[in-house]
């Protein structure tokens, strides 16, 4: 691949890598695993990026591709996130810290988040992030009622889970 398309791509890596981490604190319990599937995300964002068109925004694009690898990973796996061997190209990026000991309260719902579905997991985690209903609908390739139905039923799940 060419430089300019490699210089493009990190900037964006660097600019949108919250939306990866994010995705991996949704599907790993610990700290290997989430740096490993960082990684798988980052390596299947640049093997897709030369054909990213730009009908979305980068952000969009980037979120569908690292939540489609974490739930096909995570159910390969079976709750075990593998990387694949990806030696032929180096990335060097500014790593954002990433802090694993966060509030008490985002840890209780990332706890329930855990128990949903993927798709469930995946939907919530688009709404939290401040997605509107028809970003959600593209990124998960449903459609926006299907989506609002969705999310309140996952509401009321997450009720449930968290006032027992």
């Amino acid at each position: 691949m060419n430089k300019e398309l490699e210089h493009s791509f990190v900037e964006l890596l660097e600019k949108h890598q919250n939306i990866a981490h994010k995705v991996c604190r949704l599907y790993t319990n610990n700290y290997d695993a989430h740096n490993d599937l960082f990684q798988e995300i980052t390596i299947q964002l640049w093997r897709a990026y030369p054909k990213f068109r730009g009908d979305a925004k980068f952000s969009t694009w980037m979120y569908r591709v690292a939540l489609n690898t974490a739930i096909t990973l995570y159910r390969k796996s079976k709750r075990t996130i593998n990387t694949q061997d990806f030696s032929g190209v180096e990335f060097k990026i500014k790593s954002e810290d990433y802090d694993n000991t966060e509030e008490e309260q985002l840890k209780v719902l990332y706890k329930a988040i855990r128990q949903l579905n993927d798709i469930d997991k995946a939907l919530i985690f688009l709404y939290l992030e401040d997605k509107d209903y028809r970003e959600i609908s593209e990124t998960l390739g449903i459609s926006e009622v299907n989506a609002r139905v969705k999310m309140n039923r996952i509401k009321t799940k997450l009720k449930t889970i968290l006032n027992p």
